[in-house]
């Protein structure tokens, strides 16, 4: 019971994210699974059942509150689905003890691309600049973002979020409305992939569960938060956390010794606590700019 009310928690905060800032849950999620010890395709798997429901009620949030660019939601989407339910399989074809180092090291990255994002580009104007968005662009985005999120446990939101939110014709409230839209059909076809290629026997049902409770809580609530909170504190705490959970899980890989994993942890939080003062204090610059 204990285990279902904390893993609900962390689903509800987790949404609670991915639903204001477009990405983080799945990143969020693994990052946690990998560092309690489940293989990477078991967590992966687990995640993906569980955002069937969370990223569905999100969606439907998200149309409630018109976050949506309907245009480019099918354009998308189709070529995410096909790519994750790839990514999928290839994930569960590979043993967990050999890839779980990697899926950490590119949750890392994910940790410091979106770490630096919101540090240090979130500060442009909301005016979108650049070309139109047309299904060049989206194709093999949606090809790149389905295969790295299945992979991964994550990667949708960090991936095509930032990329359309940089373009002219759309908002960046209906970039995370129709990513996390978009986000139910990746979700089903990973599921599917690793229903076939792994078996249900894989799924970590308790935490399937418990992140669907806390998700489906959050969903109407992020997407009410998305209209109206700033997201440059959020994307600060976001990434310093995937960066750090992960660390841990790549110091246990190797073996540090007690000493220096303690001054690598130490030097990760200080670095951390550094980027959220160095936000704190711009946070005029970017209202400002934002006006």
């Amino acid at each position: 019971m204990k285990k279902l009310i904390i893993f609900s928690v962390i689903g509800f905060l987790a949404q609670l994210v991915d639903g204001s800032l477009g990405m983080g849950f799945g990143a969020t999620s693994s990052s946690l699974l990998l560092m309690f010890g489940l293989a990477p395709a078991a967590a992966s798997a687990s995640i993906h059942m569980a955002e069937i429901v969370t990223t569905a009620a999100s969606g439907a949030s998200h149309i409630w509150f018109k976050n949506v660019d309907k245009g480019i939601l099918l354009k998308l989407t189709i070529p995410g689905a096909i790519s994750a339910f790839i990514g999928a399989a290839f994930l569960s074809s590979i043993p967990g003890g050999i890839i779980k180092p990697f899926i950490s090291v590119f949750l890392i990255f994910l940790g410091v691309y979106i770490l630096i994002r919101f540090l240090f580009f979130n500060h442009a104007s909301s005016k979108n600049q650049g070309s139109p968005i047309s299904k060049k662009l989206l194709t093999p985005l949606g090809i790149v973002g389905g295969f790295f999120d299945a992979v991964g446990g994550g990667g949708w939101g960090p991936i095509t979020a930032p990329v359309l939110i940089a373009r002219r014709g759309i908002s960046p409230r209906k970039v995370i409305g129709t990513v996390d839209t978009s986000e139910f059909a990746i979700a089903v076809s990973a599921t599917l992939g690793f229903i076939l290629f792994l078996g249900l026997d894989q799924f970590q049902w308790q935490l399937v569960i418990a992140f669907m409770i806390g998700g489906v809580i959050a969903a109407p609530i992020a997407a009410w938060l998305v209209r109206i909170v700033p997201s440059y504190m959020l994307g600060v705490l976001v990434g310093g956390f995937i960066i750090l959970t992960n660390s841990m899980t790549i110091i246990k890989t190797v073996a540090l010794p007690v000493s220096l994993a303690s001054l690598t942890y130490g030097l990760i939080i200080v670095l951390w606590m550094v980027a959220i003062l160095y936000q704190v204090k711009n946070r005029k610059r970017f209202i400002a700019v934002n006006q």
